[in-house]
């Protein structure tokens, strides 16, 4: 197996368990590895450290294990089974309430790169290192022995997330079976999820809790749901008994898909309008009548030469909806740029309550749900943030 030898005092950070090694810390390569290989990883002195997928890049090698192991299926069996178990704990199998959930979170669950979502009976695997695409058959066995008959299919989504050059030599595909069902259940609502053609993995499964929390304050209200999607935080605020929601997104796409689950969850469908439209625009000419607003947008950044630009739209965008919001009204508003941190957020949101001329009480702070969990040993993990606030 190719070999990866570290400079002098660079094992600290594997022997911490933080699962990836930097190109910086490398002070040899012994081989010839390829993108996606596997390879292991030694102390200057030639010990043993770990054992992960190569990549060239910044992020050079993503760690599977601490200790010598053969990566065939039993491998991929018992890392599925521990995801799986964990997430029995939190009460996603075969819950009345709620079909879809995040079965494997990359690092949160030991596998950097990987994520696999489960809608009922169909389960999505997107990777975002060559290493977990080569892998993924192995995956998918692992996952048909992991639930059995219960699953319907398995569907490969990884063109969108993997290394350009590579992902040009792929195609998002069918692994196993073919799904007829495409409707999900979350906490008693009914959502069209498109896998095929959707965003991420077809929803955003992260927003689970935060729409819960969200549902709480909609009755009465007037909503605004920005950057919307597929609706889902306009389905909690209808069925909790919002006198109205507007729903704004910029694709067409996403508008009619949000109009399907409006129709699937709500009797009433006079109570919503759905806009296809930049939210800047649309917000700049709203009259200033929304008691509840939700502003979620995609990540504004991805790398940390572009954080300050991040910043200054995040500061924008919610300098305008303090503005716009009715006295009294409450902002739920979201980053999900993993290089802004939450401390960095929250100084960003109090530089958009100056901007603005409002006051502005923290009601809540926000993340990701527990079926997104956060290693310990990586804090990058922590991508979601979120803020409540009581604007006056």
């Amino acid at each position: 197996m190719n070999k990866i030898w570290l400079k002098p005092h660079k094992e600290a950070a594997i022997q911490r368990f933080h699962p990836w090694v930097f190109s910086g810390a490398i002070q040899r390569i012994e081989g010839d590895p390829a993108d996606g290989d596997e390879v292991q990883v030694l102390d200057h002195k030639g010990q043993f450290l770990a054992l992960g997928h190569y990549q060239a890049g910044s992020i050079t090698v993503r760690l599977l294990a601490y200790e010598p192991t053969s990566t065939d299926a039993a491998f991929w069996t018992h890392k599925l089974r521990r995801a799986f178990h964990y997430r029995q704990q939190l009460g996603f199998h075969n819950s009345t309430h709620t079909n879809c959930y995040r079965l494997v979170h990359a690092e949160g669950d030991g596998l950097p790169g990987l994520i696999i979502d489960i809608y009922n009976r169909t389960a999505v695997i997107q990777c975002h290192s060559i290493g977990m695409h080569k892998a993924r058959m192995l995956i998918t066995q692992a996952l048909l022995e992991l639930y059995g008959g219960h699953l319907e299919a398995v569907y490969d989504k990884s063109a969108e997330t993997l290394p350009d050059r590579y992902a040009a030599t792929v195609n998002n595909a069918y692994l196993h079976g073919m799904s007829t069902q495409r409707v999900a259940l979350e906490n008693d609502h009914s959502f069209l999820v498109d896998w095929e053609g959707g965003q991420k993995t077809g929803f955003f499964l992260d927003q689970r809790d935060n729409r819960s929390l969200c549902a709480k304050y909609a009755k009465g209200k007037t909503v605004l749901n920005a950057f919307c999607y597929s609706g889902g935080f306009s389905i909690y605020a209808l069925q909790a008994g919002a006198v109205h929601v507007d729903s704004v997104d910029v694709s067409k796409k996403a508008i009619e898909l949000v109009e399907q689950n409006v129709a699937l969850n709500v009797t009433q469908q006079e109570r919503h309008r759905a806009y296809a439209s930049d939210v800047l625009p649309f917000l700049k000419n709203a009259p200033g009548e929304y008691d509840l607003m939700i502003v979620d947008p995609p990540a504004f950044a991805k790398h940390f030469d572009k954080r300050h630009n991040a910043v200054q739209g995040y500061k924008r965008l919610n300098a305008l909806a303090m503005q716009k919001i009715k006295p009294g009204g409450i902002l739920f508003t979201f980053s999900c740029s993993q290089v802004v941190d939450e401390p960095l957020f929250y100084n960003t949101i109090v530089a958009a309550a100056l901007e603005s001329g409002r006051q502005a009480r923290v009601m809540h702070r926000l993340s990701q749900p527990p079926d997104h969990p956060v290693n310990c040993f990586h804090p990058e993990g922590a991508y979601l943030k979120g803020l409540v606030l009581y604007v006056e």
